[in-house]
């Protein structure tokens, strides 16, 4: 007689578990790749969550904007269950009745030819790097295994073991060497690293060498210089792209139109893996079959959620949204008089609170307890910056209501000194 759980007693018994049994849970089990603000989501609805004691929080992270038009949005849930009934998977072996239709929508949402389908955001890179590469050697007449990579300082695209070789964070890099040769923001031939907003460090790379290059700033002038040494340029809009900046995608604040677009995070509204890389056939037939794929990337559950939920950022005018609502929740941050306020900074509705530190004892961290504490949620990245990243359907008095939190978090962390 086995002891183990049947499926309805871990159920049973999960109902009945407090947030603090269930972050038990889950440091025990789980790997310790994250470090959670300690709440336990259990019900999402537009720019809400709740907690598991039913607690409501404005969340001002949104999955890292994954969640763009709010959480558990009816007509993209409408989607995947209507379309889970019918058939969720098909594989690339077959064709399937939703992929065609969706491989349509979205290039002519886009204006680009083609669209090579993934899962994950880090898919989406990896799958844009393989693109370009195939298309140096094919079209360029690079000599194999010699096309290079570039991205600018301080980026980052993921953490897969090729992403990460782009990457300059110790974090992401340390203790997962060896590092994937010929990517990254160390141009190989020369030596030279290409910090972040530096045109002059990229055209000195250019000149001595062509490459291609990823590249997610300063793009009018990267623009100008890939034409000029026909390089490509791959423009990761996936945690920028879908309106979170005030733009479809934040590429054309610099009127720009990359060579390789990579989408993932928003494309399906938070409500299941769906990424995308687009380009045109130039480019994009340069893959073969049997080349590049994955089981799921195109599949008929993914297809039909991302054309709801580009039809959600069409229909419900979030571009519009995000650019209007950003300028007003900036100017509203600029007006808080704190000590700790070093500057607001961002587009649309992506906007980073960048605290001064040495002001008090307390940093990012403590500020976002707090921040939970008075019902918002917001996380700290890079030691002194905290997100904030509310979903582009929230209301004006919803937003407006955030800034009072963070107004009056300020003041007490200040206070507790």
């Amino acid at each position: 007689m086995s002891d183990r759980l049947s499926s309805q007693e871990f159920k049973n018994m999960s109902d009945r578990l407090s947030s603090q049994d269930l972050i038990k849970l889950e440091h025990t089990y789980g790997a310790h790749n994250y470090h959670p603000i300690p709440i336990v989501f259990s019900k999402g609805e537009g720019a809400f969550v709740w907690d598991r004691e039913n607690n409501m929080y404005l969340d001002f992270l949104c999955a890292y904007s994954a969640v763009n038009q709010g959480h558990c949005h009816p007509k993209i849930v409408k989607a995947l269950c209507d379309q889970a009934q019918k058939l969720c998977l098909s594989s690339r072996a077959f064709y399937n009745d939703v992929f065609g239709t969706y491989a349509k929508y979205i290039t002519e949402y886009f204006n680009y030819s083609m669209v090579l389908p993934m899962n994950t955001g880090a898919e989406a890179v990896e799958t844009g790097i393989k693109l370009a590469r195939k298309w140096g050697y094919l079209k360029k007449n690079i000599p194999e295994n010699e096309a290079i990579i570039l991205t600018c300082e301080g980026n980052f695209h993921g953490r897969t073991t090729t992403v990460i070789s782009m990457s300059s964070d110790p974090d992401c890099r340390v203790g997962f060497g060896p590092y994937m040769p010929l990517v990254g923001p160390v141009c190989p031939k020369t030596g030279r690293t290409i910090k972040y907003n530096s045109i002059e460090d990229l055209e000195a790379v250019l000149e001595a060498n062509p490459v291609n290059v990823p590249d997610d700033g300063y793009l009018k002038k990267c623009s100008d210089l890939c034409k000029k040494y026909n390089v490509l340029l791959i423009v990761d809009e996936i945690q920028t792209g879908l309106g979170r900046t005030g733009k479809m995608l934040c590429q054309e604040y610099d009127g720009v139109r990359g060579d390789i677009i990579l989408l993932g995070k928003a494309l399906s509204g938070g409500v299941y893996p769906v990424s995308a890389v687009l380009a045109d056939k130039e480019i994009m037939l340069c893959i073969q079959p049997g080349e590049h794929g994955s089981t799921y990337g195109g599949n008929p559950l993914g297809s039909a959620v991302a054309i709801a939920a580009l039809e959600v950022i069409k229909d419900e005018h979030l571009v519009e949204r995000a650019a209007s609502l950003g300028e007003m929740f900036r100017e509203a941050i600029r007006q808080i008089d704190s000590p700790l306020i070093k500057c607001v900074r961002g587009r649309g509705l992506l906007n980073a609170l960048v605290i001064n530190e040495g002001v008090c004892d307390k940093n990012a961290w403590h500020l976002c307890l707090l921040l939970k504490s008075r019902g918002l949620l917001a996380k700290p990245t890079h030691g002194n910056m905290i997100r904030l990243a509310p979903a582009l359907t929230i209301k004006e008095e919803d937003l407006m209501r955030g800034v009072k939190i963070i107004e009056e978090a300020l003041r007490d962390i200040v206070a507790m000194n």
